[in-house]
């Protein structure tokens, strides 16, 4: 079994720091209005969780993730909280909820022009539904991923996995609007600074948008896929002169108030 799909929580966490950071500027947009009961959808190792209940001290907050890696890091790590397996897409948590928190998740999960209502509908009147989305679809290190999956011996068997359906704010803003009092939606780029040049942006990804290629593939065709797309990333990320590269990642944040 390749160990790149075993420890999808510890590769996420290689880059905390740069994944977490979005997570605090969600939360500084939130309006400051009591919150007694917050869920953490996707809340991957805990480390948005534990950011979301350091500001919200007096809340019972919760957990969920599709990943069972992730659950047991975040159990591991938060172990006084509830955290569940469980698909965004199927979760049927009733609420009412004073705040859901969907950090860098929801890009996962299909059929937005209902998912989004339906998460509206679990908040209580007031609570909010704070989320943010990689907006980095265009951004080289997806091409590449794009290119790599259609043009190696593994094309038929990854046919498809590749993610492509996106959505701006002046989508987000009229779906969320007749449900809401108030809709907030931005989008910002972050250049997270990496040492070591293309190895640590194809590090990067491995816990992110590599995954669903790499679950995949053997062994044998995991490694020259990833040589590949490291070769292919090394030409578009040229490392400055200290061996870092700076990695642009546009992000999406929406905040909705019912």
């Amino acid at each position: 079994m390749n160990s790149v799909k075993d420890q999808y929580a510890k590769q996420y966490v290689m880059f905390e720091n740069e994944r977490t950071r979005p997570v605090g500027d969600l939360l500084a947009a939130v309006p400051a209005t009591p919150v007694h009961l917050a869920v953490d959808i996707g809340c991957g190792p805990g480390n948005s969780t534990e950011v979301l209940a350091a500001r919200m001290p007096g809340a019972t907050v919760s957990g969920l993730d599709s990943s069972a890696d992730m659950i047991a890091a975040a159990r591991k790590r938060l172990p006084q909280f509830q955290f569940d397996v469980a698909d965004i897409a199927t979760w049927d948590a009733a609420g009412p909820y004073d705040l859901i928190f969907a950090n860098a998740v929801l890009q996962w999960v299909p059929h937005h022009e209902t998912l989004f209502p339906r998460l509206i509908s679990k908040l209580a009147p007031g609570g909010n539904l704070a989320v943010q989305m990689p907006d980095n679809l265009d951004e080289p290190a997806h091409r590449l991923l794009r290119d790599t999956a259609a043009s190696g011996p593994w094309a038929c068997k990854l046919q498809g996995v590749e993610r492509t359906k996106r959505y701006g704010a002046d989508w987000y803003y009229p779906l969320l609007k007749p449900l809401c009092t108030r809709v907030d939606v931005w989008r910002t780029a972050y250049y997270h600074a990496l040492p070591g040049g293309a190895d640590a942006v194809v590090e990067w990804f491995k816990g992110s948008a590599l995954r669903p290629f790499l679950q995949l593939l053997d062994e044998g065709e995991t490694i020259a896929f990833l040589e590949r797309y490291r070769d292919a990333v090394a030409q578009a990320y040229p490392a400055l002169a200290d061996g870092t590269v700076l990695l642009p990642f546009p992000r999406l944040f929406i905040v909705a108030t019912r």
